[in-house]
């Protein structure tokens, strides 16, 4: 069976967490049968309260059809993402680090810095999902598509957030991406009216604050948040918990 183009990773950032969940589930369970790769597609029968017939395309595992009560409503579900799964792991058992979800940025509780490469590696990883948080400049058809794109951007820096150290090196690398994102938000076009990132850098800013308890140092990478000009007032925690540590 040919490679499709998306990655598990695609899948996993791009779907909500409980259709992914049900997903694995279908998956692990061996509820998807009878794949068959067609051109540029590949179809199944997913066993759910029912055998449903699904298919997906091999350039977008979200464009298919499922004959479920979902799938025929043009509704991206359970079954269309299991085939998927399905697709991308040839059927292989699934890792538990693959069927990690991490859709919320989470203080990791462990102390320590980034090696030169692995810092590296980091910033590589912020940069690519920043490409999801874009500006919006298409039709109102592409709305939803769009916000999803933005989740996905935000999914995928709540992934990378979670699994770093704590140390003054990731405070400074976090606070540094609040200020991109920011700037995204003020003079980069980003419409974000249903506040999916606005909610992420709130996130972003508890994470922060976690850093300060478990090590102080962190505070010193606040500083950098008093020469800014920052239109949303997210700083004004962190600026708070500096200012109480100089007095």
């Amino acid at each position: 069976m040919n490679p499709p183009d998306f990655t598990l990773d695609k899948i996993k950032f791009a779907t909500d967490g409980p259709t992914f969940e049900k997903a694995i589930m279908l998956y692990e369970s061996g509820k998807v049968t009878q794949v068959e790769e067609g051109i540029r597609s590949y179809t199944a029968v997913v066993i759910g309260t029912k055998p449903y017939r699904v298919s997906v395309e091999a350039r977008r595992y979200d464009y298919g059809h499922c004959t479920c009560y979902l799938g025929q409503n043009g509704t991206l579900c359970k079954h269309m993402v299991s085939l998927a799964i399905y697709v991308v792991k040839a059927g292989k058992p699934l890792t538990d680090s693959e069927k990690k979800l991490v859709q919320n940025p989470s203080c990791s509780g462990k102390l320590g810095i980034l090696d030169k490469k692995k810092l590296s590696t980091v910033e590589k990883s912020i940069t690519s999902a920043f490409r999801y948080i874009k500006p919006y400049n298409g039709p109102s058809r592409l709305w939803f598509s769009y916000q999803n794109a933005l989740q996905e951007g935000c999914n995928r820096l709540s992934a990378i957030i979670s699994d770093l150290p704590i140390s003054i090196q990731t405070a400074e690398l976090l606070v540094n991406l609040l200020l991109r994102l920011d700037k995204k938000l003020s003079t980069g076009g980003v419409d974000d009216s249903d506040g999916t990132v606005g909610g992420f850098i709130e996130e972003v800013v508890i994470v922060l604050q976690e850093y300060a308890k478990f090590d102080p140092c962190c505070l010193k990478a606040f500083q950098k948040l008093k020469d800014k000009e920052i239109c949303f007032g997210w700083e004004e925690p962190l600026l708070d918990l500096l200012s109480i540590a100089l007095n």
